[in-house]
């Protein structure tokens, strides 16, 4: 990926979504919203059934207004396709045509590695009813297609278009595969840990729970390993340290 001169990485420039011939107004604004989701901004419209600007996409749009506003519309695909360098096109299926087959993730880490190129990028994406034809497959550098079930293979036009955006997602922002929200606490350091351990083993062995003797350090040792393989926060701590402190006031009360 290109720098700026402060070592910052430069944003990518998202590819360029190009449906064609899409029938409904409301597959068009459920795409604009999908593109969006995932920071793509630019949308082509190839000859649109029902003419643009269509009231019903807006919407659907919900909130992502702005891709439509600023979707280009062409009435032919060579136009559309005029300014891109580098054209993939989604397909359920195969369609006979020597071309390169892409998984959405794949296809968008090549998508990455062009734009970062200074080269343009665009998707097709077909018509609701049948997908794209071969006639417009011709024009794509390579097809992209997702593992669906063989047994039933269509999926809705905005559908697509969310897959193919998420992994371009993926290919240019950093994405922590987990996280943990810390609410008011934080982890417990080992110290702390050690200390609960230690007032357990104090309060078991007060109680008797130690037996028989010569099985008490195993069972000590067992619980030691036990401690060791939990994640506590310091709150965690306090709460079991808590606990113990109110059974045992509970039972001296008890036994007054």
């Amino acid at each position: 990926m290109s720098k700026n001169p402060q070592n910052t990485p430069t944003p990518l420039a998202p590819p360029t979504f190009v449906l064609v011939r899409p029938q409904m107004g409301e597959n068009i604004g459920a795409a604009a919203r999908a593109m969006l989701n995932f920071g793509v901004d630019r949308m082509r419209l190839v000859a649109p059934r029902d003419g643009w600007p269509n009231p019903a996409a807006k919407a659907m749009a919900s909130g992502a207004g702005r891709v439509l506003d600023g979707a280009q519309v062409y009435d032919t695909l060579a136009d559309a396709l005029g300014d891109c360098d580098y054209v993939f096109a989604t397909t359920a299926r195969h369609r006979g045509l020597t071309k390169p087959i892409y998984s959405p993730e794949a296809a968008m880490e090549v998508a990455a590695e062009k734009t970062a190129q200074g080269l343009k990028v665009g998707v097709m994406f077909g018509p609701e009813a049948a997908g794209l034809e071969n006639d417009d497959i011709a024009r794509a550098n390579a097809t992209i297609t997702v593992p669906v079930n063989p047994e039933f293979p269509s999926l809705n036009l905005a559908q697509c278009v969310l897959l193919t955006g998420y992994e371009w997602r993926r290919q240019t922002t950093r994405v922590e595969p987990l996280a943990h929200e810390m609410v008011k606490t934080d982890w417990a350091p080992h110290i702390e840990v050690e200390r609960l351990a230690d007032h357990f083993e104090q309060r078991l062995d007060t109680a008797g729970f130690f037996f028989p003797q010569a099985k008490a350090q195993s069972m000590k040792t067992n619980l030691r390993n036990m401690w060791s393989r939990m994640a506590l926060t310091r709150a965690d701590v306090q709460t079991l340290h808590g606990m113990l402190r109110q059974l045992v006031w509970s039972k001296d009360t008890s036994d007054r």
